[in-house]
C-alpha cells in the first residue's frame, strides 16, 4: 500500500548549505521492514539516511548507507533531531530521545546548534594491517583499533589533507572505516580527521560524527584536557565541539534544512 512520508535533506555539522555532511530523513508513523529502508537510502545515495518513528519515550532511529545498516551514525543522528526541532515536532526544551543499535542517544538544543550524547569508544594501539600503508599512501605514526574503525596517525595536518588512497585497496582493510587523523594546525583546531569507509560503500566521509566517539578519548589524553575542537578536512569540511565525560562524549554541531519533500512509497 502506498504511503506518503516526510521527507528531508540536512546538512549536518555545518551552518550554511552545501557544506558539512548531507544526510536523509524520513519520517515514520510505525517502524518500516528494513529491507524497504535499504531500498530508500539506496535510493537517496548519501552516505546516510535516516528513518524515525515513534516510540514510547521518544523515537526509534535507525541509519542505512546505500549498501548497508549501520549501528552508529552521528551527521544523521543530528540531521534526524535538527528535522524534530525545527518541525516543532519536540520543543526547544525537550530533549530529542533516541533509541538505537547502540542504544539511547540523546540530542540537545545549545545557543549555537545541538550537542549530541554518545558512547565513548577509545581506541588501543594494534598492529597495522598488511598493505594498509600502500593503500593510503601515506606512513603511519601509530595505528590503534577502536571498536569497529581503524585510527590512523599522520605525522601533520598537511598529510592528512593531501592523502589520495587507492580505494580499492583500502577495501581489503578489515574495518568499518579507516579514521586518519593528526595534530591541527590552525589555532581553532586541536585535531584534524578525515573518514573512509570503502567497505560499507561509502569511500569518504565527508563529517563523521561517530568517528569522534573515538578520536575524543584519544586525542584526550594525548593533549591532555577533555574539551576539544575537531575540523574534519574533507572536501565539503565540518567542524565539531568535543566534550569527554567517563565514558561519554558530548558532541556539538549545527544542522542546515536544504530541501523537503514527500516520499511516495
Amino acid at each position: 500500500m502506498r504511503r506518503d512520508l516526510r521527507l528531508f535533506q540536512v546538512d549536518a555539522f555545518a551552518d550554511r548549505p552545501f557544506s558539512g555532511n548531507p544526510a536523509a530523513v524520513c519520517l515514520l508513523d510505525a517502524p518500516a521492514e528494513p529491507a524497504w529502508m535499504q531500498q530508500v537510502a539506496a535510493e537517496m545515495n548519501l552516505s546516510e539516511t535516516a528513518f524515525v518513528s515513534p516510540a514510547e519515550d521518544g523515537f526509534d532511529l535507525r541509519w542505512f548507507t546505500p549498501a548497508v545498516e549501520v549501528d552508529l551514525c552521528g551527521h544523521a543522528t543530528l540531521a534526524s533531531a535538527h528535522v524534530l526541532f525545527e518541525t516543532e515536532t519536540l520543543a526547544a526544551a525537550t530533549p530529542a530521545r533516541f533509541h538505537t543499535r547502540s542504544g539511547l542517544l540523546t540530542v540537545g538544543c545549545r545557543d549555537e546548534g545541538y550537542e549530541m550524547d554518545f558512547p565513548a569508544d577509545p581506541p588501543a594501539p594494534c598492529t597495522a594491517p598488511a598493505g594498509l600503508a600502500a593503500a593510503l599512501g601515506a606512513e603511519p605514526v601509530a595505528v590503534l583499533q577502536g571498536r569497529v574503525d581503524l585510527v590512523v596517525r599522520l605525522a601533520d595536518a598537511a598529510s592528512v589533507r593531501g592523502l589520495t588512497p587507492d580505494f580499492a585497496a583500502l577495501r581489503r582493510i578489515k574495518a568499518r572505516g579507516i579514521i586518519v587523523t593528526a595534530a591541527g594546525d590552525k589555532p581553532d583546531r586541536d585535531f584534524v580527521s578525515r573518514f573512509f569507509g570503502p567497505q560499507v560503500g561509502i569511500d569518504e566521509d565527508p563529517v563523521t560524527g561517530s568517528a569522534h566517539c573515538t578520536l575524543a578519548p584519544y586525542w584526550a589524553a594525548e593533549l591532555d584536557r577533555d574539551r576539544l575542537n575537531a575540523y574534519q578536512v574533507s572536501a565539503r569540511g565540518g567542524r565539531l565541539s568535543l566534550a569527554l565525560d567517563g565514558d561519554r562524549v558530548r558532541i556539538g554541531g549545527r544542522a542546515v534544512t536544504v530541501f523537503t519533500g514527500v516520499l511516495h512509497a
